[in-house]
């Protein structure tokens, strides 16, 4: 395929990246139904069993989404401590592995999102799921044979972590001095971004063929990266700092293989200590995450005889339940810009994080055999 022809097609797909995302979601229930192994006397009953998860899960994905953290850290909780009032209990793989599944297509679906308006640095993505990719298999392993109390408490220490990261971290986006700079500045939230620099109508910001609107990238000679996103607003940074950036997904990755969550709330941290501006952060964050949701599904599902753990087949997974979940995830993930741009980003992340912080003390108990 020529470069011409290449970029048509990513033109186009980028254009039309609402109808491809939804047909997603409805070729794999429809792959799900037709192929999956299901139970001999599945029908209408095993079918619509938990259609009450769709709403649950589109209320979770439009949260963490509007966050820019992990869908697992709400989804695998809830799968603990409210699904068995209403359900029966579920296995703490099983847990996870739901988590993961139905955060993949979530993040996938707010991933594509940012591409197209141009706020993901594919070069400091892919650098960086590489150096995760042995943490998070790693962790998914480790999730066959930990046992229960000690999944509990690892969860426990993970989302308390990430609450305090969460209120540690200032993902606002504050207004600019003057009413000129704060319009020319606005983010594709319709927030204002204090990273992006006004241009001014400058003639020499990129501006790439392939891209919607006036969107480009161009990195210099000093490795100095000038980034323009779709509404016109400029970013410059540099993509130093590998080491530190390694050193917290290399952590967040193994959490987020045994746990379904902690690349995101790690990653975001150390994109923002690198002094990569925060929309570029939270957009290639979420490419980040989600490829390793999807990593750590696949070994989630075909990897527990490998260790000599909980053997997971195709047939054990719960399927009627991720044929509601993982449209609502996608539906989250498309419709989380209209919220962050009707919510203080900060009331979420209050909410998010106290939230956090009370499920870790739940988790701690019931690690000790108090709950």
């Amino acid at each position: 395929m020529s470069s011409v022809s290449y970029d048509r097609v990513q033109r186009s797909f980028l254009r039309y990246q609402h109808v491809f995302v939804f047909l997603a979601p409805l070729v794999f229930v429809v792959g799900v139904f037709f192929a999956a192994p299901t139970p001999a006397d599945a029908g209408t009953d095993y079918w619509l069993q938990f259609w009450w998860l769709f709403p649950v899960f589109l209320t979770g994905a439009t949260i963490v989404n509007t966050v820019g953290i992990s869908g697992s850290a709400l989804f695998v909780p809830f799968l603990i401590f409210l699904f068995p009032l209403v359900a029966a209990p579920l296995e703490p793989e099983t847990i996870v592995k739901v988590g993961l599944i139905s955060e993949a297509f979530g993040l996938s679906s707010s991933s594509i999102a940012f591409i197209q308006y141009g706020l993901v640095d594919r070069r400091l993505a892919l650098t960086i799921v590489g150096g995760t990719v042995p943490f998070v298999v790693g962790g998914a392993l480790l999730s066959f044979i930990v046992p229960e109390p000690v999944f509990h408490a690892l969860l426990g220490i993970a989302l308390l972590t990430a609450s305090y990261l969460l209120f540690k971290t200032d993902l606002d986006h504050e207004a600019g001095e003057s009413d000129d700079d704060a319009d020319a500045a606005a983010d594709v939230d319709g927030e204002v971004d204090p990273d992006a620099a006004v241009d001014g109508g400058q003639a020499d910001l990129p501006n790439d063929a392939d891209k919607l609107g006036p969107a480009g990238v161009d990195t210099d000679e000093e490795g100095n990266v000038t980034r323009v996103d779709r509404e016109g607003d400029d970013y410059r940074y540099t993509r130093g700092g590998y080491l530190r950036r390694f050193a917290n997904y290399s952590i967040g990755g193994t959490f987020q293989g045994l746990a379904g969550f902690g690349a995101g709330e790690l990653g975001i941290i150390s994109m923002l200590g690198t002094k990569v501006p925060v929309r570029v952060a939270i957009g290639t964050n979420h490419i980040v995450v989600a490829l390793t949701a999807v990593l750590a599904s696949l070994v989630h599902v075909f990897g527990g005889g490998l260790v000599g753990g909980h053997s997971l087949s195709l047939a054990s997974t719960p399927w009627n339940m991720v044929v509601f979940t993982v449209p609502a995830t996608v539906t989250g993930g498309q419709i989380a810009p209209y919220v962050s741009n009707a919510l203080e980003t900060s009331t979420i992340k209050g909410f998010v994080g106290v939230l956090f912080a009370i499920i870790s003390v739940a988790l701690f108990l019931m690690a000790a055999g108090v709950a």
